[in-house]
């Protein structure tokens, strides 16, 4: 289980669902559950077999592809093709004139006759049943066992990258930052006292990236209270360290040594019994999309480090 959930859409009508926005109402579903919308578009089989892989969780493609020129096979022999090549992935087929073909006995394929559909705009209805589909298939990997790794796995990607941020900041610095690898030494001076000989040895050898490998010395909250003083050089960038301590560092910290437990109908849930916080599927959604929103916080920081630096 991955916290991105892609999607691969083959219509040679794309230009009218690109223009009518029904990628983003999509894309607005999955952020709001918690997952990182990837959608790859494509209006013909040229460009659709040129993305296809097993990474994507949902392949949508529709039955009538460029019907008036000819060039390009029904959606139909397409679906058999993407079967042939040994994926998987769950597919949504759809036509707005009902055919009923063999390809919809294929093995998770799901077959959409926008017709049965109340409405009037044919793409409005078949988002509408995207939807539907996109939230049964999320509902298959919602076990919260499962979830804690997930969340776990990605918080710990955050982690290893605020390291590649800091290293590169203190390493390569730019003329904002040159004071600050010095700094961030008498810091840790002052917070670890038992471990100075560590670090002084690190400052001697200027070799930063060792000591960045100490999880004591540089813990996840120092790690973030570093990347503060790094943001605190740019000023078109708002700082997010208070929200990230609260909502990433604390609620992972919580989550690791919560106790599993069951209620009184079979549902599993997770308990911190210290402060009664319960992990269940609504606070690991909202764990979830503060995830993405602090990926997005770093890969920016990243980019203003890169060019200030280039």
């Amino acid at each position: 289980m991955k916290l991105d959930y892609k999607i691969l859409w083959l219509d040679d009508k794309m230009d009218v669902i690109l223009d009518g926005e029904y990628d983003k109402e999509i894309k607005n579903f999955l952020f709001e559950e918690g997952f990182n919308p990837i959608i790859t578009t494509t209006k013909n089989e040229k460009e659709f077999f040129s993305h296809l892989d097993d990474s994507y969780d949902l392949i949508m493609t529709d039955y009538h592809l460029n019907e008036k020129e000819g060039t390009t096979r029904d959606g139909d022999t397409i679906i058999k093709e993407v079967r042939e090549k040994s994926i998987f992935t769950e597919i949504m087929f759809y036509s707005a004139q009902g055919e009923v073909v063999d390809t919809v006995k294929l093995d998770r394929i799901t077959f959409v006759d926008t017709r049965k559909i109340v409405g009037n705009d044919h793409y409005e209805k078949l988002t509408s049943r995207a939807l539907d589909l996109i939230n049964l298939t999320i509902r298959k990997f919602q076990h919260i066992v499962s979830m804690r790794g997930l969340i776990m796995h990605e918080t710990s990607s955050l982690d290893a990258q605020m390291l590649e941020i800091i290293n590169s900041s203190i390493t390569k610095p730019n003329i904002n930052l040159l004071e600050l690898s010095s700094s961030i030494y008498n810091q840790l001076n002052e917070l670890f006292t038992t471990k100075n000989e560590i670090v002084n040895n690190c400052r001697e050898n200027n070799n930063f990236k060792k000591l960045t490998k100490d999880n004591f010395i540089f813990s996840s909250d120092y790690k973030i209270q570093t990347l503060c003083k790094i943001i605190e050089s740019f000023d078109d960038i708002q700082d997010f360290s208070d929200d990230y301590k609260e909502s990433i560092n604390s609620l992972r910290n919580k989550f690791a040594h919560a106790i599993l437990e069951e209620d009184e109908k079979g549902r599993k849930y997770f308990k911190y019994k210290e402060e009664g916080i319960t992990f269940d599927e609504d606070l690991c959604r909202k764990i979830r999309k503060k995830i993405i929103i602090h990926k997005n916080n770093l890969d920016n920081l990243q980019s203003k480090i890169n060019n200030a630096n280039s």
